[in-house]
């Protein structure tokens, strides 16, 4: 079942009710409550997150180890960035600009190619990722948003602590967003349920591709080795971050040239725009979130957008959302 492409993707209830308690933009948000008590599944959750956000920084220390003795190959780093380009643009392109927002309709096989490609990013299932970001748009930057960096206030010691939370820390809260209420349109499509029960598989491929093709490349294990930490954890610790940075410091710093609802801060921040593929061009995206292109404005590099652009001459997708000029000067400051 795909996404309409007359309307935008909001399973949510409509944004325009107000949230539980008053929100003023500036003071922490109202508690959550009382911690449930911790039980065997919890503390898995918790594990399993601490080891798909630690591994890879333990791989960076065995890395640092290695170059040390300046073993590194070539290989390593051309898979590195082949795993980087084609698990990002998964994220960008599939999960994101089209699972999410419906930017466009994709024929079957590539919509399954880009969400096999952005499980293999190791963020999470697809249907957990869409529910959850689509939460974030629902409460942007006001209690209910799951990683908002003003969670605790707008005073330097609450920034502070809500950067943390926005960057890393809102992953050990498992605060869970039911994927009934954000997504039940992924949850009543057969291919991307599959692809969602997929998950565990698809991490473990995400690793033993680069394993196998040092092995193959160099023909020692040696080789294999380097190549499973720079194309597998060294990638995929970088490609953590880039995404992660646009939870966080797209919310604290840039510029905003556009409109968006109250409360939301979102920033456009061109330093992160050609290693997020586009995604650091926040702001316009969260000023229109069913366009396909997000960097509008001359000079605005949007790689993902030039991806959905060569699909959509390929036939491969169809109904795109390109932003016309009338759409964007509307939106503008």
């Amino acid at each position: 079942m795909s996404p309409s492409p007359t309307a935008p993707v909001s399973p949510a209830p409509p944004d325009t009710a107000p949230p539980p308690q008053a929100y003023d933009g500036m003071s922490p948000f109202p508690s959550d409550g009382p911690a449930p008590a911790r039980g065997g599944g919890e503390r898995l959750y918790v594990t399993v997150t601490a080891l798909i956000v630690v591994l890879p920084f333990v791989a960076l220390g065995l890395v640092g180890w290695l170059l040390w003795g300046s073993l590194i190959h070539p290989a390593d780093i051309v898979l590195a960035l082949v795993l980087y380009t084609i698990t990002g643009l998964g994220v960008t392109v599939g999960f994101h600009r089209g699972l999410t927002h419906g930017g466009y309709r994709a024929n079957r096989p590539v919509r399954i190619a880009l969400a096999v490609a952005g499980s293999m990013s190791f963020q999470g299932d697809v249907i957990g990722w869409v529910a959850t970001h689509r939460r974030h748009h629902a409460f942007t930057d006001r209690p209910g948003d799951p990683h908002s960096p003003y969670r605790y206030g707008t005073h330097l010691r609450g920034q502070l602590r809500g950067l943390l939370h926005a960057h890393i820390g809102w992953l050990f809260r498992n605060d869970r967003t039911p994927p009934e209420r954000y997504a039940p349109d992924l949850l009543a499509d057969r291919d991307i349920r599959a692809v969602d029960r997929a998950f565990p598989a698809l991490c473990a491929l995400t690793l033993a591709l680069p394993f196998g093709a040092g092995w193959l490349i160099g023909g020692t294990w040696v080789h294999a080795l380097t190549a499973l930490l720079w194309a597998g954890f060294i990638r995929i610790a970088l490609l953590h971050h880039v995404t992660w940075s646009v939870n966080s410091l797209c919310h604290l710093i840039g510029e905003r040239p556009f409109r968006t609802r109250r409360h939301d801060r979102a920033t456009n921040l061109w330093p992160l725009a050609l290693l997020s593929f586009g995604e650091s061009w926040h702001n316009l995206h969260h000023a229109d979130p069913t366009s396909a292109r997000h960097g509008v404005d001359r000079g605005q590099i949007d790689p993902s957008a030039a991806v959905i652009r060569l699909f959509e001459r390929l036939g491969w997708v169809h109904d795109v959302r390109w932003p016309s000029p009338d759409r964007v000067a509307a939106r503008r400051v």
